[in-house]
């Protein structure tokens, strides 16, 4: 489904445009609500389980927003809230439970305090989740595929061999396939949508000739996305405080360049800062760039971008982030518990 739009003047033509995440997210909700209704003539309730146990306002909303998608196309959602000192006993048994299809924790629910087993307590819960049941993507097998490039879970069935990982049945169909998390694949389905992606290429090479910039580094969304491009063909400038990076496929490359040039050659900008302070300058972004914004906060001003002529702008991604963990579900359910 390309993004196409026809201008109806010569101004129109001349100014950028904001591109409203629900129109996107409805694609694939039709397609969820198509595959719960078959799932369902056989006799299975998608359940997807969250946990609250921060007393997070932000949280809690996203929750209930969450839950209002997922009772509109037919899937059940039920929030767990739980003290954080009881959430590893209270997450067993949703693991344990054969009714659950999946789990999720809101972040954070100990901030960066250590754990017993070693490492940050959140980092522990993480990857405490099992792959069967992690519908956000975030457990160890999932993160060492996604920085591996290896996109399907059979592909992870390996021996290794000097030095080389081969899989271990030779042919086969691949047919389960890894997991991504929710708000990188909301970004890259976002692009995808607007063309960005090259079709007529084959997969794994669909952003060659690419440049793109995230301001942003986080474990959540900015690191896994810029594997991700990477890994699609792009080159991706990732930016943070501590300075910026290249990133190629299997490849992390400091680089001496300053944000504004970087940004004046890319053809998409993401931006995820976490504060109101920080500002992208429109001054930089190049004609007929994207920009999408996955930050709480506007990282741009909205008015002086669309000024910007054949510009695409994505103020929001929620709603094709939760359509994202509505697939990943389903998904789960196909590769396991069908």
């Amino acid at each position: 489904h390309n993004y196409t739009h026809i201008p109806q003047s010569e101004t129109e033509a001349r100014m950028g445009e904001k591109v409203k995440a629900d129109e996107i997210a409805a694609v694939y909700r039709a397609e969820i609500q198509d595959a719960v209704s078959k799932l369902k003539m056989k006799g299975v309730t998608p359940l997807l389980v969250g946990f609250l146990a921060n007393g997070d306002v932000a949280a809690r909303k996203y929750a209930e927003w969450t839950g209002k998608a997922c009772e509109a196309d037919g899937i059940t959602f039920e929030v767990r809230e739980v003290d954080k000192m009881d959430l590893e006993s209270a997450l067993d048994l949703a693991k344990k439970d054969p009714l659950v299809h999946g789990v999720m924790i809101y972040y954070p629910c100990f901030g960066a305090a250590p754990s017993f087993y070693g490492g940050s307590m959140d980092d522990y819960l993480r990857d405490s989740v099992p792959m069967e049941k992690d519908v956000e993507g975030l457990c160890h097998t999932y993160r060492h595929n996604l920085y591996h490039n290896i996109r399907y879970v059979d592909e992870a069935d390996t021996t290794f061999e000097g030095g080389i990982t081969r899989l271990r049945y030779a042919g086969g169909d691949l047919s389960k396939k890894s997991l991504l998390p929710c708000t990188p694949l909301a970004i890259i389905k976002i692009l995808e949508h607007l063309g960005i992606y090259d079709e007529t290429l084959l997969e794994g090479t669909r952003l060659s000739g690419k440049t793109v910039v995230v301001v942003n580094r986080s474990e959540i969304v900015g690191r896994p996305l810029a594997a991700m491009m990477a890994n699609d063909g792009a080159d991706v400038y990732s930016v943070d405080l501590n300075g910026v990076f290249l990133m190629r496929r299997g490849k992390m490359i400091e680089v001496d360049e300053a944000q504004e040039s970087l940004v004046k050659r890319a053809q998409v900008v993401v931006t995820g800062v976490p504060t109101k302070d920080y500002r992208l300058p429109t001054a930089w972004v190049q004609k007929g760039a994207v920009v999408i914004n996955v930050s709480h906060f506007k990282n741009v001003d909205e008015e002086e971008l669309l000024k910007v002529p054949g510009v695409k702008y994505v103020p929001l991604v929620g709603k094709v982030t939760v359509a994202m963990l509505e697939r990943n579900l389903l998904r789960l359910i196909d590769n396991y518990h069908a």
